[in-house]
């Protein structure tokens, strides 16, 4: 049974969730670093909100033990270290939907506010002025809003907006032409954004690329008196520039929900005049909160128990029922994978994975790593599905995937083909009744062959005799023939020969078979 550990406060239901799915699960929130890298290597699964840091230390200890998934209860990941949580083999999986209607509706919140002024005015009244004309407002209507981040925050808020009847631009690199039109927006560049919005509101994670960029240059582009909305990340606005632009009037007010250093006990913007701040309250409602903490546990069990990897940062999605019908693909595509990475001998250089016929118009990503997969775990320890990828590129191993429509001898086809320092070597295989692995073509020679768990494999001259002479050796050795696949490119050129074996090849029984002046090569295989 899987084991999950939920280190921060969720909501009762999430640990409910994980029992009824099958998941046993244990609750220790506030646990240190040091405590958390003694106790990790025990789950499978470790479940946060933003207080429990996944350090690389944290990873690396859960790498080591049981840990395949971590969960977070929320958007965004800054307390998870991504990458080493992909080098450790971890899925890292967030919860996008469940607080993005609350994230939208409080910036919505942000702005009305800094637009209106009424958090000055509500203080002003109750400390018994009546200071009406100081707080002269502007209205939302007609205005024209910049939404930096078009996802699934950002398109809330835009249609938020547009039911104020304001004019919504965007600036994403993401967004299609296509769905700019569904939402209503135009896309823009971030330059002409800034150029043209009232109000600007920020939608985006904090990245090597978004991190300050609402910095002095950026907001001197702006137009005098703008609006500044922030409840993405505390670091995309650089703070001591903005405090500078709110006491010159170059931004007319800024509504903060978040800031580059939190708890925000203290800031430099804070006492600033036309500021607005909240404490990172963006998803801080009940239905979000409740909505997060079930779609995490039902992620992570849908992972831990059938597979399926849904919202997850560093692996392609894969729903459960693609999971089971891409199961006997997944099987073909890491068997061919393990067959040519068996085989390579030499510095590889490239991996190239095509796809023809029914297998083309399916999810090929997870079937593109299961190759990856294959191919490598002979030459390294501690790869799977996750990691593969950051490991052929640490290696400078290029990875293609070509998919073609045209029709082909099999209903259903994957070729594999690897280039080394010294050759070029490929694989293809299909599904024999739409569930059986069957390895039909090698270097370019047509064979059918069922891979088992031991197989022998052979290059050998097209001469009378190989057959016999094999088959009188492995006999001689006590070992038994489950399979004999046989395969050539011409009568008397070059063969091949897959043998299925009722178990591993002995040294000394290896070594008699090389010796045969017909074998050009003979190895053993695993699968």
């Amino acid at each position: 049974m899987p084991k999950v550990l939920i280190a921060d406060k969720l909501s009762a239901r999430a640990a409910e969730i994980f029992v009824q799915r099958g998941v046993e699960v244990e609750v220790a929130t506030g646990l240190s670093e040091e405590e958390l890298i003694a106790r990790i290597g025990d789950y499978d699964g470790l479940a946060v909100r933003s207080a429990t840091k996944a350090t690389a230390a944290v990873l690396e200890a859960g790498g080591k033990g049981r840990l395949r998934v971590v969960g977070r209860a929320g958007i965004g990941v800054d307390n998870i270290d991504v990458a080493a949580a992909t080098a450790n083999g971890i899925v890292v999986m967030n919860t996008p939907y469940g607080n993005a209607v609350t994230t939208a509706e409080h910036a919505i919140a942000m702005m009305f506010s800094v637009a209106r002024q009424i958090p000055a005015a509500d203080r002003s009244t109750q400390a018994g002025k009546w200071e009406k004309s100081k707080f002269m407002g502007q209205e939302l209507s007609g205005k024209t809003l910049g939404v930096i981040g078009c996802g699934n925050i950002g398109s809330i808020v835009c249609d938020r907006a547009q039911g104020l009847r304001m004019k919504v631009i965007a600036y994403d690199p993401f967004l299609s032409a296509d769905r700019a039109k569904d939402l209503g927006v135009d896309k823009v560049e971030l330059e002409e954004l800034l150029g043209r919005a009232d109000i600007i509101t920020l939608h985006v994670p904090l990245t090597d690329q978004t991190r300050g960029m609402l910095d002095a240059k950026a907001l001197a582009k702006c137009r005098k008196g703008v609006l500044i909305i922030n409840c993405a990340r505390g670091g995309l606005v650089v703070e001591s520039d903005l405090k500078t632009a709110l006491e010159a009037g170059q931004v007319g007010g800024a509504a903060l929900d978040v800031f580059e250093v939190e708890p925000a006990y203290e800031n430099p913007l804070f006492g600033t005049p036309n500021l607005i701040c909240t404490p990172h309250l963006g998803a801080s409602t009940a239905e979000a909160q409740e909505n997060v903490a079930l779609q995490v546990a039902e992620q992570m069990s849908d992972y831990l128990l059938d597979g399926a990897v849904v919202n997850a940062l560093n692996m392609p999605s894969l729903t459960a029922e693609d999971a089971q019908h891409l199961g006997p693909y997944m099987t073909l595509a890491e068997q061919l994978g393990s067959f040519a990475g068996q085989l390579t001998r030499t510095g590889l250089k490239s991996i190239r994975v095509e796809y023809e016929g029914h297998v083309a118009g399916l999810n090929t990503r997870p079937l593109t790593q299961a190759v990856l997969l294959g191919v490598l775990r002979p030459m390294l320890d501690s790869v799977n599905m996750v990691n593969a990828p950051v490991l052929a590129r640490q290696r400078d191993i290029s990875v293609a995937e070509t998919k073609y429509e045209r029709d082909c001898d099999y209903q259903t086809l994957i070729r594999v083909t690897l280039e080394t320092e010294k050759q070029v070597r490929s694989v293809a295989g299909t599904l024999f009744g739409g569930s059986k692995p069957r390895v039909v073509e090698i270097k370019g020679i047509q064979v059918e062959a069922q891979l088992g768990p031991h197989m022998l494999y052979l290059t050998n001259y097209d001469t009378p005799g190989v057959i016999g002479s094999v088959g009188r050796i492995l006999a001689e050795a006590g070992m038994n023939i489950a399979t004999f696949h046989l395969g050539r490119t011409s009568a008397g050129g070059d063969a091949i020969c897959l043998i299925e074996l009722d178990g591993s090849v002995p040294a000394d029984v290896l070594a008699r078979v090389r010796d045969l002046p017909q074998i050009k090569r003979a190895e053993p295989l695993r699968f």
